[in-house]
């Protein structure tokens, strides 16, 4: 069975789906089967696993809609030993009509239910809003990881976001948890980051990952080249901070040990 995780924060601009992809990408390096799905209409994780959003087949929409088997639509992408589920503006539909759906937050679930003897993680990305989407991202998944910029006023989205998982967990998903707190485009010099950080850690604990995510040119540089970081700079320091994020996943999951080819 896999083990799903949506990436998840209703504020735009904390590096949600740069940590999609690139903890996807690590994951993948360790040689586990992982699966990138893109929810969100901007179709940017799509993008920046070099898929181009504009000549796809079959997207994320109409797996949600029921148009189409996952396994059709599921792409292998064999220079990062990655498969993602891409997505495009198309995703706007589906926010619409699973509205209209009586089983609508479950759609991704019960699509999901069909590939998860098929991947050891799923790597959801959600798009910057609690929507019908995200919802259905909660629905779905076994944790949920919040990236996060040690700003004032992401703890006030933080605070609104942490409520909805409770909600959810009590009502529809009982084995939904916050999988960790993730700390992104991190400036230690900033006493504001420290002591938002220091504030993190005192709430919520081992929920923190101990990896931060510095603010890194080469992070911002690889989209546009349709590659995580670790392709398109290794020796970066946000390759490595996500390398890092993903052997504390690892390491809360399975022991952290590698997978070698046979």
């Amino acid at each position: 069975m896999s083990y799903v995780i949506a990436v998840a924060n209703q504020k735009g601009g904390v590096g949600k789906t740069t940590t999609a992809i690139n903890l996807a990408a690590s994951l993948a390096a360790t040689k586990r089967r992982v699966l990138l799905v893109d929810l969100d209409a901007q179709g940017n994780a799509t993008m920046g696993v070099g898929v181009d959003k504009s000549a796809l087949q079959y997207s994320s929409r109409d797996v949600l809609l029921e148009q189409v088997k996952i396994g059709a639509a599921i792409q292998h992408l064999d220079a990062l030993n990655l498969w993602v589920l891409p997505a495009n503006a198309d995703m706007t539909e589906a926010e619409i009509k699973l509205r209209e759906v009586a089983l609508g937050d479950f759609a991704l679930k019960t699509a999901l239910a069909e590939v998860a003897d098929q991947f050891d993680y799923v790597i959801l990305d959600c798009p910057p809003a609690l929507s019908k989407l995200t919802v259905n991202a909660l629905v779905a998944a076994d944790g949920v990881l919040i990236p996060m910029q040690c700003e004032y006023y992401a703890l006030e989205g933080l605070s609104a976001l942490v409520d909805t998982v409770g909600k959810i967990k009590r009502v529809i998903n009982p084995r939904l948890e916050v999988e960790g707190l993730l700390r992104t485009m991190f400036d230690p010099r900033n006493n504001l980051a420290n002591d938002v950080s220091n504030q993190l850690i005192q709430h919520f604990g081992d929920k923190v990952y101990r990896t931060l995510v510095p603010r890194n040119v080469r992070l911002a540089e690889a989209p546009s080249h349709g590659l995580p970081v670790m392709m398109y700079d290794a020796g970066s320091s946000g390759a490595k901070a996500y390398l890092a994020l993903a052997g504390e996943v690892l390491r809360r999951h399975d022991g952290g040990q590698l997978r070698l080819p046979a």
